[in-house]
């Protein structure tokens, strides 16, 4: 706005200069007219000087009205900015009060033990059901081992084999450390959180759930319900997370989770195909052993078929001959022809 009124005043000017000088044309044509019949009353010098002067005084009318409308504009743009201003004001206050309260609630619901478990829980049941895990299918909640406690997460792997994992976590000190005022309030709240960790390791080692029975595997999951506090574990104690691992304790993220159960979840689809194509050979298998004596007992079918076929071929050809010779000579003794007879009386006697 501001550039744009200065091109405005700009304009003016060129346009009041133009004038100016066409004024100061008209007046010098005019002059030019009266020498002829009136003698000149002023030098050319001192008429130039007069033009120039009132083109100056234009110029400064217009320079002083261009003036009074961009301290106008100004006033209005100040007016406009110190709205914003306070309208912005109120929304920051807004956005802290809000942060504020989300804080404050989350700081009371991480205070509550009882709750603080369900939401843990509650993202666990979310990761789970990201990686296509069903109740009862793939895995079971808070399923008592007999003489080692009650996980509360059971998954069920391929070759009757368990995994379990638990989901409880604490969280008091790391919620002291965010909310410390001073770095000395910081540094014990960080301190004593990563205790808790350590603490909270020792708990599981001590609940002899991977020496439960001889299907759980020799692994042991402890989930994190939050990506920033299991980066801090990661970060301020490393330590703490190697003598889990030395302990077969994998503190799982919901990141890390989703992988661990992606994996968990490729292996029983592994082992159910390979299952389904041991059952596909098996099959196989008694289908050509059935076809064997299949095939037998048809070739034992088809050599008594051939020889009834033999028997029945020499039936049709030789008895039927022997047969119907006795037949031909009654009708030669019938006919008179006793030579014929004769002729056959040897091989009739001699055939059998």
């Amino acid at each position: 706005m501001l550039i744009g009124s200065a091109l405005g005043v700009s304009a003016v000017g060129a346009i009041g200069l133009l004038a100016g000088l066409g004024i100061g044309v008209y007046v010098l044509a005019v002059d030019r007219g009266r020498r002829r019949t009136v003698p000149p009353a002023l030098d050319s010098g001192e008429l130039i000087s007069r033009l120039l002067d009132a083109n100056r005084a234009l110029l400064d009318q217009q320079r002083e009205r261009a003036g009074a409308e961009l301290d106008g504009k100004k006033g209005l743009i100040d007016q406009q900015l110190v709205s914003m201003n306070g309208e912005l004001h109120k929304v920051g206050e807004l956005m802290r009060a809000l942060e504020h309260d989300r804080r404050m609630a989350f700081r009371e619901a991480m205070a509550n033990s009882r709750v603080r478990g369900q939401w843990g829980e509650r993202m666990a049941e979310d990761v789970l059901r990201l990686a296509g895990f069903l109740e009862g299918v793939n895995y079971r909640r808070q399923a008592t081992i007999p003489g080692a406690g009650r996980p509360d997460y059971t998954f069920l792997l391929p070759n009757g084999l368990v995994m379990h994992m638990d989901v409880k976590f604490p969280l008091d000190n790391y919620i002291r450390f965010l909310e410390a005022d001073s770095e000395l309030e910081r540094t014990s709240a960080r301190d004593r959180f990563l205790r808790d960790v350590r603490d909270r390791v020792k708990e599981l080692i001590t609940r002899g759930y991977l020496d439960a029975s001889d299907e759980t595997v020799d692994c042991l999951l402890l989930f994190i319900p939050n990506e920033q506090v299991y980066a801090f574990v990661q970060e301020h104690d490393r330590e703490a997370v190697d003598d889990a691992m030395r302990h077969k304790i994998v503190l799982c993220s919901p990141l890390t989770l989703y992988a661990v159960l992606a994996v968990v979840r490729q292996a029983v689809d592994n082992f159910r195909l390979e299952r389904t194509s041991n059952e596909i050979l098996e099959l196989l298998r008694e289908f050509s052993l059935q076809w064997e004596k299949y095939s037998g007992q048809l070739d034992r079918v088809q050599q008594r078929f051939d020889g009834v076929a033999k028997e029945y071929s020499a039936l049709m050809s030789t008895r039927h001959r022997a047969l119907q010779r006795p037949l031909d000579k009654i009708d030669a003794l019938r006919l008179g022809e006793p030579a014929l007879v004769d002729a056959d009386v040897v091989p009739l006697a001699l055939e059998g």
